[in-house]
């Protein structure tokens, strides 16, 4: 049994991997976790020592393994007090009680009750709601010229996906361009370490004051049936209410801005599939399942913690060690997904699906939602603006300085005519 210092996987380079901090070459991050093989040792921004599962086979084994937990608890690292609370990723690893810090049996009562909220018929039932919103923007671009540079991204992806998450908590009163903004500064890795307290003290404040006003005037959305179950019974605490309310607005609308953005970028710079789907020849189901696996929207998740020692392939995960799941080197497992696992193909013909919003118990309970949306804003998109193209090469745009995210600074188009 080896260590994973003595991995022969990453013999060539046996120091850590450290994530980019601003997110320079994604792609590029992911070959190199791949090559140091299924277990790799990384540090995250800060300089906080981790490993990451950067395979497909052996996430998925991880994902499902009791021995891996959500209690920050049994990390080493934050029991030796080596993590401050105003480390720029703290939000990620210690957000406060929610179905994301739980496991077991209290992570099943909480994931059930926002199970119920998203079922496959009611998600179904907001199709209405999210064609509305996405006629509502497409209408909004339809005053700019063929030829004018729009950013795809602040005037289609990113609102579309934050007015229909909104709505669906009941939350259609909070000011979004602050919530935009406070949302910004959480997940930038460029956010001062002393301007990460406040920043969560300011999302409490935003979501407190939602609470209260959701008990004054209950309506038929996912805040007020969290409310309802606290009264009935269920002794939902203000906490795990909060910060289920938290976890659902941001997961809600970071991943679908990314899967619209990149389905819209793997189509534009491949013309021949564009013109398939376009035809009618390759569904838009298989667009959007291509690019969940070719660039998820979620490149790194933090943080679980093995209760004990984990074997990992020839490696071992040591007991209180912190692991990321790496699902942006997972997507282009050419293992799993062949020698053409860099690719972009809309045909392909796989007998693996991906697991890009994640695999056992805490996989993401939106993920009907972002593959509803997407489905609805694409299609809508195409029909409106078949003469789409980027304005700038694919190769200069930019990602945000996001260590978890596959988020974009922005994506600039020409709409060309519209149909």
């Amino acid at each position: 049994m080896t260590t994973a210092q003595t991995c022969p996987y990453s013999g060539k380079n046996p120091d850590p991997i450290a994530l980019d901090p601003l997110v320079r070459d994604l792609v590029g991050e992911g070959a190199a976790l791949r090559a140091a093989g299924p277990l790799a040792r990384i540090t995250l921004p800060g300089d906080v020592p981790c490993y990451a599962v950067t395979r497909h086979t052996e996430a998925r084994q991880l994902l499902t393994d009791p021995r891996l937990v959500k209690d920050i608890s049994h990390w080493n690292a934050w029991q030796r007090g080596e993590i401050a609370m105003d480390w720029p990723l703290i939000g990620f690893v210690a957000p406060g009680r929610s179905m994301l810090t739980v496991d077991g049996p209290e992570h099943r009562r909480l994931r059930t009750l926002v199970a119920q909220a998203l079922t496959v018929r009611r998600v179904e039932r907001l199709r209405g709601n999210i064609e509305a919103i996405t006629n509502t923007l497409l209408e909004a671009l339809g005053d700019r010229t063929a030829t004018e540079v729009v950013d795809l991204k602040a005037e289609f992806a990113q609102p579309l996906p934050m007015r229909v998450v909104t709505a669906l908590m009941g939350v259609e009163q909070v000011d979004r361009p602050r919530l935009k903004e406070v949302f910004d500064r959480f997940f930038s890795s460029e956010t001062e370490p002393g301007e990460m307290p406040r920043v969560l003290a300011e999302i409490d404040d935003i979501f407190s004051a939602v609470l209260t006003e959701k008990r004054a005037h209950p309506g038929d959305d996912l805040t007020s049936a969290l409310l309802d179950a606290s009264e009935a019974g269920d002794q939902l605490t203000e906490e795990e209410i909060l910060n289920t309310i938290k976890v659902m607005i941001v997961a809600g609308h970071e991943t679908t801005i990314s899967l619209i953005l990149q389905a819209v970028i793997g189509l534009e710079t491949h013309p021949e599939q564009r013109t398939k789907v376009l035809a009618g020849e390759v569904s838009w189901e298989a667009v959007i399942e291509e690019t969940l696996r070719w660039s998820t929207p979620t490149s790194h998740v933090l943080l679980r913690y093995a209760t004990e020692d984990i074997q990992v392939g020839d490696t071992v995960l040591p007991k209180g060690e912190g692991l990321v799941v790496s699902f942006g080197a997972l997507g282009r497992d050419e293992l799993v997904h062949g020698e053409t696992a860099e690719d972009f193909d809309v045909t392909r013909q796989s007998g693996t699906k991906h697991i890009s919003f994640g695999y056992g118990p805490h996989v993401c309970p939106g993920a009907a939602l972002a593959r509803l949306e997407a489905a609805v804003a694409l299609p809508a998109l195409y029909a409106r603006f078949p003469d789409l193209t980027l304005a700038v090469p694919a190769s200069e745009l930019r990602n945000k300085a996001v260590v978890t995210q596959n988020d974009l600074v922005e994506v600039p188009v020409r709409l060309g005519k519209q149909a």
